[in-house]
């Protein structure tokens, strides 16, 4: 019986593994779309949200099918309702990079100020979310802390980025509408950040029993 319980488990974190590499995929996605400002690539964003929102209905089913039919232990159901918690931030990062990919098209072919910070927060939010997952994974709380750290990387550059942009309005108030797509773009990826962090105080919840949100 211990054997099953054990493969369910595995399958489990098999499956938290693969709905992050769907979101990291999703962010590189909208990555590419906004330097390169191809509406098509974008697009392929609301497809692989589809796909997590599945990921996560299965991941649920599993989760309550362990708890019901299996009654896990103290560690064991940490580790299960960790991933219960983890899955809404995941759908949730899912839906931000979405918005993310339909806001792209209306910027044209217009490059400013407030870009290159932008490009830096995709970067950040995305090994964010990959490395929250690993954690969980591997049960490794170290790197959960990092995760949480790497937070005031994308913070910063947030406000770097919406600093820049209000300079660029102030230049001129006819870049009001561009700049505040930019603004929303970026606002959407320090969210991204902030659901990583999420995703990363609970991996550390599923080996301690803790949340530590000391480093915050």
């Amino acid at each position: 019986m211990r054997d099953i319980y054990n493969k369910e488990l595995e399958l489990l974190n098999q499956e938290l593994t693969e709905m992050g590499e769907l979101c990291s995929k999703a962010i590189s996605l909208v990555s590419s779309a906004f330097e390169s400002r191809d509406g098509s690539i974008a697009a392929s964003a609301a497809v692989l949200d589809r796909e997590i929102d599945r990921k996560e209905r299965n991941i649920e089913a599993l989760c309550i099918k362990l708890l019901l039919k299996q009654q896990p232990v103290a560690g064991d159901l940490r580790h299960i309702s960790a991933a219960l918690k983890m899955i809404t931030d995941m759908e949730r990062i899912g839906d931000q990079a979405e918005d993310i990919a339909e806001i792209i098209p209306y910027l044209g072919d217009r490059k400013a100020m407030g870009q290159e910070k932008i490009s830096s927060m995709i970067t950040a939010a995305c090994g964010m979310v990959r490395d929250s997952v690993t954690a969980y994974v591997k049960q490794d709380t170290d790197l959960a802390h990092e995760v949480m750290e790497r937070d005031d990387i994308v913070d910063g550059l947030f406000a770097e980025a919406k600093k820049e942009l209000i300079s660029l309005v102030a230049a001129d108030p006819n870049n009001g509408e561009y700049a505040l797509d930019l603004l929303m773009i970026a606002k959407y990826l320090e969210r991204i950040g902030d659901h990583a962090v999420n995703i990363a105080e609970w991996a550390y919840y599923s080996v301690t029993g803790l949340h530590d949100k000391s480093v915050n």
